[in-house]
């Protein structure tokens, strides 16, 4: 292809860009519990994040990816003209990191795989013919954003309705949440463990039967337990904090437990999310180095993974205050307790989803979660006029892909052909 280097460059560029805007609005939704139920302070949030998110995007960030390349749109129709396919997965990457600069600003959480899948779906249909869009596929994806903000609601309801029978309603409420909560954090250290051991490993060459797998999650779990319940231990009841807060005292071992659901959700968030921004990379990036055959699959180099692991760190930690305002305070009024029964229910179907290579949304989801902890203590406690916006900003979300995508990439055909 005479642009070839051109086109990576752009692609590069371009992916950046995207995955940046991935972490500045998506990630700042994976650490919004934590900081808005004041478990963490935003500084020690970034760095969860930067860690676990980057690990999970380069561990177990390669199963997803196959199904935003793949399944979106009928490659096969563009084998005669491969550069139509270049020109479309840039259009996407910029007009999707577009959308979420807009969005960020305004500090809605917008999802950013419906950006992409917006974006991909909209140059697809008019810049090679609607034959082309796998409308079949698109159907089960937005089946999918009813799905996972409902999935997750329910999980952190009754995970909710869980932590106020055993521990709120006890007699003795900071004795009992010392005896239950290790149990919380062996739940999540297995949950995360077992989803790495069964997805994220592929490509490191790490093939672990079914038994072997389980068996390591529960050891790594029990692991998780142990240190869990030794930062508890270190925890001094305070008789006098309890007189404006009556659960003050077991707020701070939930403290503890949201260090682990926060871990969670951001390796859980790398894992599904990097997809987004690195797989129309990976796809350009196939295209040129194979001379223009379009391949139905392309291997994930490692450098490209580690390029959208860098970008989401860095859009975190220059933009993501505002989004994690709107979700960690707005919604409705979180404590520790509420904001691990929504982290680790998000994380859950997040991992899940994942697993079966379904592109759910991590901020529906997530939002999904928060308004079910909401709901456990009644409607009241939500603030319904956030929730209208943010479904608005939702709903927006697909069609502002595609317009922007379409555009672009009208621009980019005038340009180079």
């Amino acid at each position: 292809m005479e642009y070839g280097t051109i086109f990576i460059i752009l692609a590069c560029v371009f992916g950046l860009f995207m995955a940046w805007g991935v972490g500045a609005n998506d990630v700042a939704n994976a650490m919004a519990t934590s900081v808005g139920s004041k478990a963490l302070t935003i500084k020690q949030a970034i760095i969860i994040a930067a860690i676990f998110e980057f690990l999970g995007a380069y561990l177990a960030g390669g199963q997803v990816t196959a199904t935003i390349r793949k399944g979106m749109m009928d490659t096969s129709l563009l084998a005669d003209n491969p550069e139509l396919l270049v020109y479309g997965m840039l259009s996407s990457l910029l007009a999707a990191g577009i959308w979420l600069l807009i969005a960020t600003r305004a500090g809605w959480p917008v999802s950013t795989t419906h950006s992409i899948v917006g974006a991909i779906v909209g140059f697809a249909a008019v810049g090679i013919g609607v034959d082309a869009v796998n409308w079949g596929k698109v159907g089960t994806i937005a089946m999918s954003w009813v799905v996972s903000p409902v999935l997750a609601g329910v999980a952190s309801y009754a995970l909710f309705r869980s932590v106020q029978r055993l521990i709120f309603d006890a007699d003795k409420p900071f004795q009992a949440s010392k005896k239950y909560v290790p149990y919380y954090i062996f739940l999540v250290g297995f949950i995360i463990a077992l989803v790495t051991l069964f997805k994220g490993l592929k490509h490191v060459g790490l093939e672990l039967t079914t038994i072997e797998a389980y068996g390591a999650a529960f050891i790594i779990g029990v692991i998780s337990m142990f240190v869990g319940k030794f930062f508890i231990n270190k925890l001094k009841f305070d008789p006098g904090a309890d007189q404006n807060y009556h659960f003050t005292n077991v707020e701070k071992v939930f403290g503890v437990l949201m260090m682990f659901t926060a871990s969670a959700m951001a390796f859980a968030h790398g894992s599904n999310d990097v997809a987004n921004a690195v797989g129309p990379l990976a796809a350009v990036v196939s295209i040129v180095q194979s001379g223009g055959q379009v391949a139905q699959e392309s291997a994930m180099p490692a450098w490209i993974l580690l390029l959208g692991g860098f970008g989401i760190v860095a859009g975190l930690i220059m933009y993501g205050k505002k989004v994690i305002a709107t979700v960690g305070s707005n919604i409705t009024e979180l404590t520790p307790s509420r904001g691990f029964a929504a982290t680790l229910a998000a994380a859950s179907v997040v991992v899940f989803a994942s697993g079966t290579g379904l592109p759910i949304s991590t901020t529906h989801t997530l939002v999904g979660a928060v308004l079910g902890v909401g709901m456990a203590r009644g409607i009241a406690a939500v603030n319904m006029n956030v929730v209208r916006t943010i479904f608005m900003s939702w709903i927006i979300t697909l069609p502002a892909g595609a317009v922007l995508s379409i555009m672009i990439f009208f621009m980019l055909k005038g340009i180079f052909s």
